[in-house]
């Protein structure tokens, strides 16, 4: 892989010491410079799980991608790089209860013996290397930790109203991409797969994040929020300026 490429995609530099703060900024970085969007899902473009396949689409095609893509990019990138990584499953909860088993990947990174929840491809989510500690964290998207619910198995939760929810439950044991594959093809297939309903892309901004959820747009900034719709005519346009994506 390219690395050289992909640093300057997130505008990030190769000299820097293989340290936390160095993961946090690339971590931060890709989430403002690379969009999570599904817009190959939802015109029936098959993603396949290969990482010449992200490359290609992401840094030469200056898309974005869904979980597997985005994590299993990075996760490689963080490898060529020399950071001690390891692509993990994950199981979505939503409000009205868990989505299929195991279908979201994310990235543990092993630093000074502490292991680092690192996650690019969840969208509205922290922003920088969480500690499996149960330390406390806190940027412009919330607060989170990461509570041990049983031997090997931990929940990112997010404090909302006063009270802590769970995002997702996950497994530190390493996974390879492949291990991705029924879950992948759910998510690009099944009408139980949240994103086979309808266009969406969303990317982090310094003070929030714009997202586009077929028609609706929705941007947050310093703790204000504006909804609106806009017409498939101005999406196009829209996609191209907000996340340089040219449909």
């Amino acid at each position: 892989m390219d690395a050289e490429k992909y640093l300057k995609r997130i505008a990030v530099s190769a000299e820097r010491n293989l340290d936390l703060e160095y993961l946090k900024e690339l971590q931060s970085s890709h989430m403002h410079k690379i969009p999570f969007e599904n817009l190959d899902v939802t015109r029936k473009i098959p993603i396949m799980l290969d990482t010449d396949a992200f490359f290609e689409k992401i840094l030469e095609r200056s898309r974005g991608g869904f979980c597997y893509e985005l994590n299993g990019l990075f996760q490689h990138l963080l490898s060529e790089l020399g950071f001690q990584s390891h692509l993990i499953s994950c199981t979505v909860k939503k409000p009205d209860g868990w989505v299929r088993e195991d279908s979201h990947a994310a990235i543990l990174v092993l630093l000074n013996q502490i292991p680092y929840l690192v996650d690019v491809g969840f969208g509205d989510s922290v922003r920088q290397p969480l500690p499996l500690t149960g330390e406390e964290k806190t940027d412009v998207s919330g607060t989170y930790r990461i509570r041990e619910s049983g031997e090997g198995i931990y929940d990112l939760q997010r404090l909302e109203d006063g009270k802590w929810r769970i995002l997702y439950r996950f497994s530190d044991k390493p996974r390879q991409l492949n291990d991705f594959h029924d879950a992948c093809f759910f998510n690009q297939t099944s009408p139980e797969s949240h994103f086979t309903h309808g266009d969406l892309a969303t990317i982090a901004t310094k003070n929030g994040r714009v997202t586009l959820s077929g028609l609706t747009v929705t941007k947050s900034e310093a703790g204000t929020k504006e909804k609106y719709e806009i017409t498939e005519e101005e999406k196009r346009e829209f996609l191209r300026k907000q996340f340089n994506i040219k449909p």
